[in-house]
């Protein structure tokens, strides 16, 4: 029977090599390949069986040779590595049997992708949706592969990329990366495995914004994640869908209607390169005021969520103050049962009316002068009132108060933005601070919201507590 098998013998490891392959080539009268593939399946081949070599470079002549070898009567095998149908020989036999018109068989034998064996390596970063590219313009012009590439980071596709560099093709990976980081957060983890399966194997995992083009060559296999996916104890994870923490199934609507809108808002912010927990601040304020604007007004210190959440998670930190009742009402219950956190507005203690009547001051001034008599060291939260953070200010420069942390947001037209100047001083106070008139008891209360949640940044999953 005149035939020919095209099989794919995997990235280079014995143990990758399928049954099938091995069978095959195990009865081939002549294998066709690039020399450097013999090596793996030289323990395979039967006594007799010739190996030719075309030269890297001539897979037209390779197939042609497998046509004429064929005719001969002889049984054929041509190799690729990786699988043979993804950039390799399995297109150009069937391109090469319709040119000839000839009745010789082909079939194909897959095998594991280099792209596969790079994922198993990592973890799980293929999860969903993928696709994969070749950077490789020998075949296909650069501005077809840079809309591929614009695609791919735009569609949110988890993307493997082949053929990332040559002594000839040095730039290419660098606009890619620089084109993912204008769709992609710039923590997007990025895994690249060098030499996938063989002696030499190399495994990294990193961001897209610290990746560096200059750490791979072209034996290297570049996996980008999407905006689902995440690092975990030293692996690289895409899941396959929501899920949410210590439950099973799949998350309400209302979480995955907010799950949808934050990664919107993402793909839409100016700038990719925020830390973390700004970020996750900012996503929050942004999604409950339809305000892009946060951008140039959020100011926050450095970690400032972080130290916060790190205060909340060692029980250090068990009570938010706020200056109104709407900012503790949009503070989620479920988070603070979660945690062991109460959050308490004083305004409808009886105490805050005697006291605004004998010291001449707001109830919100009496509130928090309450609040820090009892809680001097919780987070306090304000979202309408000025006067109220202004009070704490003071409290502060008189020794009384010690908050864990503050989130200034009052609104309005009178002595708003000073009470804000007057929060910046204390350095050693991690603040959260809406610059200008803006801020609200909703905004107060989402970036609440936001500390409670921040284990839920790294993977862009908000609303756990809905």
């Amino acid at each position: 029977m005149k035939k020919i098998i095209v099989a794919g013998i995997g990235p280079g490891s014995p143990e990758d090599i399928t049954p099938a392959v091995i069978k095959a080539v195990g009865e081939a009268d002549v294998v066709v390949g690039y020399k450097y593939y013999f090596q793996f399946i030289t323990p395979y081949l039967k006594v007799g069986c010739e190996c030719i070599d075309t030269g890297m470079k001539h897979e037209r002549e390779r197939a042609e040779q497998a046509f004429q070898l064929a005719e001969q009567d002889k049984t054929v095998v041509v190799i690729s590595s990786g699988d043979a149908g993804i950039y390799g020989m399995t297109p150009l036999i069937y391109e090469m049997k319709k040119l000839r018109d000839t009745d010789i068989i082909v079939e194909a034998l897959p095998g594991i992708s280099a792209f596969q064996k790079a994922a198993s390596l990592l973890g799980a970063p293929v999860g969903h949706d993928f696709c994969v590219i070749s950077l490789s313009d020998l075949m296909t012009p650069w501005d077809v592969i840079e809309r591929r590439i614009k695609a791919a980071a735009m569609g949110d596709f988890v993307t493997a990329v082949y053929n990332p560099k040559s002594n000839g093709r040095y730039w290419q990976l660098y606009r890619l990366q620089e084109i993912f980081l204008q769709e992609r957060s710039a923590d997007t983890p990025v895994g690249y495995v060098r030499q996938a399966g063989r002696p030499k194997q190399e495994v990294t995992i990193t961001t897209l914004a610290e990746f560096d083009p200059e750490d791979v060559d072209m034996f290297t296999v570049i996996l980008i994640g999407n905006s689902q996916s995440y690092q975990w104890s030293g692996k690289m994870i895409t899941p396959r869908g929501y899920y949410r923490e210590g439950t099973q199934g799949e998350e309400k609507k209302g979480q995955q209607i907010m799950m949808e809108s934050f990664s919107t808002i993402e793909k839409e912010l100016k700038h990719q390169d925020y830390p973390l927990d700004h970020k996750w601040a900012l996503l929050h304020a942004i999604h409950t005021t339809a305000d892009f604007e946060m951008e140039n007004i959020l100011k926050m210190d450095a970690g400032a969520v972080e130290t916060i959440y790190n205060n909340v998670k060692s029980g250090k930190l068990k009570t938010i103050i706020t200056d109104v009742t709407m900012v503790t009402s949009g503070i989620r219950k479920g988070a603070l049962q979660r945690l062991g956190i109460e959050a308490k507005c004083y305004l409808s203690d009886p105490r805050v009316a005697e006291m605004a009547v004998e010291k001449g001051i707001t109830r919100t001034q009496a509130g928090i002068r309450l609040a820090v008599e009892e809680h001097p060291d919780a987070l306090f939260a304000f979202g309408n009132a000025p006067t109220a953070l202004m009070e704490l200010c003071d409290l502060i420069r008189k020794g009384k108060a010690h908050p864990a942390g503050i989130i200034a947001a009052p609104v309005g037209f009178v002595h708003v933005k000073e009470s804000k100047h007057m929060v910046k001083p204390f350095k050693n106070i991690p603040k959260i601070i809406v610059e200008g008139r803006k801020g609200g008891s909703n905004l107060a209360a989402t970036l609440c919201n936001a500390i409670l949640t921040f284990n839920d940044a790294a993977q862009l999953k908000p609303g756990r507590d809905l």
